[in-house]
């Protein structure tokens, strides 16, 4: 598996958050956060409008 390089404040700040978390690790944690972003981007336009009208719709902003 490739290995990636991070900057010590950053993975300092993905440890603390993977443990507040609930994480088994770092590395979890960080697997899931580019799986999220990954899947957001490749996501059909469309599929990203609704997701941002849902948003919208819960936060009230519309009907």
């Amino acid at each position: 598996m490739p290995k990636l390089k991070l900057d010590a404040h950053l993975y300092d700040r993905a440890k603390k958050a993977a443990e507040i978390a609930g994480y088994s690790s770092v590395d979890e944690f960080i697997i899931h956060v580019i799986e999220k972003e990954l899947a957001q981007l490749e996501a059909p336009e469309g599929e990203a409008d609704e997701k941002v009208q849902e948003r919208l719709r819960g936060l009230g902003y519309i009907e």
